[in-house]
């Protein structure tokens, strides 16, 4: 038999036949949205249409801090086929945004506080009009030297009427006098990384007969988004919807507010439909970044590397407004010592606003940084005690039961050692062989330039964690309704969809608790219950949570007339495979005939329990739970040229429990290669305020010729008892630990510091003695 016979036969031997297909909790459920994805049909966005449409653009500042002395519109209202003009003066609500803090104008009226601010906004019957006539918008500017060092912003004049200052935590945790016989410092940069989202921003706004207005939107956060709209229009929540377009994936926020709420105002102003599609440059200028950060650490450590007191601090670039920026901050200040038991811990951490671009939520964010600089100094205390890297974070490593330097104690599974010991015993990867054949494995890629004798290779490790859900009394709650008719059951939840895998988690729970197979998640819109924002786990846990009560309410109303005929509780009643059996085989029958065309129903809520914010002293419960990961990370370095090529990432995680195993290592694998991006390659780069190249040629991604050989070693499967299903959130933290991982590598490698990410070429090249 032929290899091509061979091979067919057993393909078709695998092949499960339709009723063995998988489902359920556990199985790799396929997305039901793939074949559109892959087919090209999947509704974003940017393919809407509406009859009488209208295209916007929107009229961006150049300068990143500039008084404004006037605005004429006269010019561009008179060019035909324009239909509207709208500034400051034309919003008839609320003047001001903002997704954590309010402080945000729709459009500048007096002040230009950085570069891209919304200035007016035009509609007109072609999309090229439009842009002419944002053009000929006449703004006479006063320019102001701008503020871009975060460490001037404590002195410099107030760029806010709410000062420049957003939020200050001094953390304070046990004896300010402990000291430890061996001491290390350094001095940390994290640049600022953009979201870049790969689908274009896009939105449509409809107004409505009632004089309200629908926005199509790729939102993340429906109901907060219609209510910010409905304060800006002026107008009751109940007469703006925002309708869940199909969302191409999201790292952050995923759209920009400043384009989303001068179409409904120009929708509102014409009655007519109003499309804007962003350019990739306007993505850049408008929506938000991860914070650029400035980091001071001292270790102090005893004889044995145990840890005896971290001081920090920790500095955050807001840009020009506050958004999350107080979140942000507060992760930072309560991960800054990472994973490890710090009995003695003093933090400052300021979060400030500059004329810089704006900064908001990105996956990670807080967290991901202060883990780059406190794996550092594992690194530097290492070396300085002479012991291994990956033993000295073992002897420090965090456990539940443990307290963190917030005073709160880790009560969810933390196996820090464990994971770290997983990946410490992982076998390294083959050394690349010295032949012409294989200079691809060079850093720098196919006929690179290195010369393979100024290789060196690096192994380096990083711990990392982040919180899930939100925190500091943040009230997390979502809503679900399931329904079952005629055999289909179909779930109502405003839970967005970004990548996630929501909608897949939801048909595995209706799945496995009512054993119906065919499960339909209804699109969302702002007519639904809201679910909150899809970041930090929220859907896989809130939501999750909200749809399996649902699904266990309708499951009692099924079972509840068959275990009253038959004289016992429904809890002696199981669901299999679309039967209903009772425990002692008296009672046989399939869903579909206990339903007899009834239609059932039921809604639920999950909110979990709750958190409090950090006091003065930065002392508080203030996160729901948290998630770990350990990566060991092994690297290829060209000490003369200073490039990095990363040979194999391998990550060991604890996940709580694997609800999709397809799934969960998809989302780890692209958590992992966005951390390669942070440390190799991705930084949006400034010249006094000014983004420079706001392209994705100026702004480099890692491409699947950067991914790494990523090695998922281990899972733990330690269910976390408060969380639904007993699962944790898995993306977030690879993102966080990668980053912190390769440059430990780089540093093993070339013996030098590494102390700023994404990591420069010179930073890695070792000078010739």
């Amino acid at each position: 038999m032929s290899n091509e016979a061979a091979t067919a036969t057993t393909a078709a031997e695998a092949a499960p036949a339709p009723d063995q297909i998988p489902h359920g909790i556990g199985a790799s459920l396929q997305p039901a949205d793939a074949r559109a994805k892959t087919e090209g049909t999947f509704p974003y966005a940017a393919d809407l249409w509406a009859e009488g449409l209208l295209w916007a653009a929107v009229l961006r500042s150049p300068h990143p801090h500039a008084r404004i002395k006037s605005i004429d519109t006269t010019h561009a209202r008179e060019m035909p086929g324009v239909r509207a003009v709208v500034t400051h003066e034309d919003v008839p609500g609320s003047p001001l945004l903002g997704r954590g803090k309010a402080d945000r104008p729709v459009f500048a009226s007096e002040v230009v506080r950085h570069h891209g601010e919304p200035i007016a906004a035009v509609a007109a019957d072609h999309p090229d009009t439009a842009r002419l006539a944002a053009a000929a918008v006449i703004v006479e500017y006063e320019t102001l030297d701008p503020v871009t060092d975060p460490e001037q912003a404590f002195e410099a004049e107030p760029l806010h009427p709410d000062g420049n200052l957003i939020r200050h935590i001094p953390l304070r945790h046990g004896d300010p006098d402990a000291a430890g016989d061996i001491v290390v410092e350094g001095l940390y940069r994290i640049g600022r990384q953009d979201p870049a989202p790969i689908g274009a921003e896009a939105g449509l706004a409809v107004p409505r007969p009632d004089g309200g207005v629908e926005l199509y939107l790729a939102s993340t956060d429906p109901h907060t988004d219609r209510d910010r709209a409905a304060a800006c229009y002026g107008l009751e929540p109940e007469r703006v919807k925002v309708v869940v377009t199909g969302v191409p994936g999201a790292t952050a926020d995923r759209e920009d507010q400043g384009f989303q709420l001068p179409l409904g105002l120009l929708a509102l102003k014409t009655g007519c439909p109003v499309k804007l599609t962003a350019t990739r440059e306007e993505s850049f200028l408008g929506h938000t970044h991860r914070h650029p950060t400035l980091l001071r650490y001292r270790h102090h450590a005893d004889a044995e590397g145990k840890l005896v007191k971290v001081e920090a601090q920790i500095l955050l670039d807001a840009g020009a407004y506050a958004d999350t920026s107080a979140e942000a901050l507060a992760a930072a200040v309560g991960f800054a010592c990472g994973p490890y038991v710090v009995p003695n811990a003093f933090i400052e951490g300021w979060a400030v606003r500059t004329n810089n671009p704006p900064s908001g939520h990105v996956r990670g964010e807080g967290a991901m940084q202060v883990c780059a600089a406190y794996e550092a100094q594992m690194d530097k205390l290492a070396k300085k005690l002479g012991v291994d890297p990956a033993e000295l974070r073992l002897r420090n490593a965090l456990a539940t039961g443990d307290v963190l330097p917030t005073g709160q104690t880790v009560t969810c599974p933390a196996p820090v050692a464990e994971l770290l010991q997983a990946v410490r015993d992982y076998p390294l990867p083959a050394l690349p062989k010295d032949t012409p054949e294989d200079e691809w494995l060079l850093p720098g890629g196919p006929e690179g330039a290195g010369e393979p004798g100024a290789v060196r290779r690096g192994v380096g490790y990083g711990l990392g964690m982040v919180h899930m859900l939100g925190a500091e009394g943040a009230d997390e709650v979502s809503t679900a309704t399931v329904k079952v008719h005629d055999g289909v059951a179909t779930v109502l939840c405003a839970a967005v969809e970004t990548g996630q895998g929501f909608t897949t988690l939801a048909r595995q729970i209706v799945q496995d608790t009512l054993g119906i197979d065919e499960v339909h998640v209804a699109p969302v819109d702002t007519d639904q219950p809201p679910a909150g924002a899809g970041c930090r786990g929220r859907h896989t846990w809130v939501s999750g949570g909200a749809v399996e009560r649902a699904a266990k309410m309708v499951r009692t109303q099924l079972l509840q007339p068959l275990a009253h005929k038959f004289g016992m509780s429904t809890e002696l009643l199981q669901i299999t495979d679309g039967k209903i059996t009772s425990y002692d085989g008296v009672l046989s029958t399939t869903v579909t005939e206990a339903m007899d065309g009834k239609e059932l129903w039921a809604t639920a809520q999950c909110r979990p329990h709750p958190t409090e914010p950090l006091d003065d002293a930065g002392q508080g419960d203030a996160f729901v739970g948290m998630s770990f990961c350990a990566i060991r990370a092994v690297v290829d370095v060209d000490i003369e040229l200073g490039s990095v090529r990363v040979v194999e990432l391998a990550l060991a995680q604890d996940v709580g429990r694997v609800l999709n195993p397809a799934q969960l290592q998809a989302r780890i694998e692209a958590g992992v290669t966005q951390g390669v991006g942070i440390a190799l390659t991705e930084n949006l780069r400034s010249a006094r305020g000014l983004i420079r190249h706001p392209d994705l040629t100026g702004y480099s991604l890692p491409t699947a010729l950067d991914a790494p050989d990523i090695q998922i070693v281990k899972l733990v499967e330690e269910r976390d008892v408060v969380a639904p299903f007993g699962a944790k959130a898995v993306s977030a933290v690879p993102v966080v630990t990668s980053p912190a991982a390769i440059a430990s590598a780089v540093r093993s490698a070339t013996g030098r510091p590494v102390n700023r990410l994404p990591i420069r070429p010179q930073a890695a090249v070792v000078n010739a003695q």
